[in-house]
């Protein structure tokens, strides 16, 4: 059980840390935003189909329809009895499958210790059959992360080469770094070419460093490189960086305690 004096994400922390799984909060835009995340899920996969997505997303953004699977049942649901993590998780071919959380992250901070710890053991469970689990959100919400995102270690948005491709990117990262991110991967998709990919993402990475201060790590083309790889390399962050992003938490924290109040 958690302990009571503990914050709502403390026992997430400590799950989504420990290796194995890769623990990344995924977000994706463009004109085919669910593709996108769905493409990244399985080229994350590669051929180790060892990706378990939790989808926190709601409405249009979620991805049973470019997973090829219903809306399911919830995480949450776990709590009544009735579900079981067989009934839960959704078989998708090449992943370890879906779990469709939005309802869990929405409840999670309401929850009493018992019911919180019922959550979080079940996916230490899920956590034994994943090398990577994939918290899949709306970027419109990136600004006010779930428990789920805020417990992720890292970040990876996929920005599809389109004009709405690069607003939604920016909205995002900026979103991200408005709740205390220090630092985002990108990954381009439905680019032309490694050149353009490559434009594509120095015009993005000069706009945010000018104007949102968030260093970005690029991590490939989603079509043709090893996203996997790149993801699991650590981000270099400078010293003006990494005191920007703690200021942003406690920018974020300070919000969070006045809305609360």
């Amino acid at each position: 059980m958690l302990d009571g004096r503990e914050d709502q994400a403390a026992g997430l922390r400590r799950l989504f840390r420990r290796a194995p799984p890769q623990v990344v909060a995924l977000y994706a835009g463009g004109r085919r935003a669910a593709d996108n995340a769905a493409l990244a899920a399985h080229r994350i996969a590669g051929r180790s189909e060892r990706v378990l997505v939790l989808d926190e997303a709601e409405g249009g953004a979620r991805l049973c329809g470019a997973l090829g699977v219903g809306e399911g049942v919830d995480l949450l649901q776990l709590l009544d009895g009735r579900s079981t993590l067989a009934d839960i998780v959704q078989p998708v071919p090449g992943l370890v499958g879906r779990v469709p959380a939005a309802a869990a992250a929405l409840a999670l901070p309401l929850l009493d210790d018992p019911r919180r710890a019922c959550l979080i053991e079940a996916l230490r469970i899920l956590h034994r059959h994943a090398g990577f689990v994939l918290v899949h959100a709306s970027g419109e919400q990136a600004a006010e992360p779930s428990p789920f995102v805020l417990a992720a270690p890292r970040r990876l948005v996929v920005a599809e080469a389109s004009a709405s491709g690069a607003t939604d990117a920016y909205h995002t990262i900026k979103g991200l770094a408005a709740a205390g991110a220090g630092s985002v991967h990108v990954a381009v998709c439905r680019a032309r070419g490694r050149a353009d990919a490559t434009a594509f993402f120095r015009s993005l990475d000069a706009l945010v460093r000018r104007h949102v201060g968030v260093p970005l790590a690029w991590v490939g083309e989603l079509e043709r490189d090893e996203i996997a790889g790149g993801l699991q390399q650590p981000l270099q962050a400078s010293t003006h960086d990494a005191g920007a992003a703690f200021l942003r938490r406690v920018g974020a924290m300070a919000r969070a305690g006045v809305m609360r109040a």
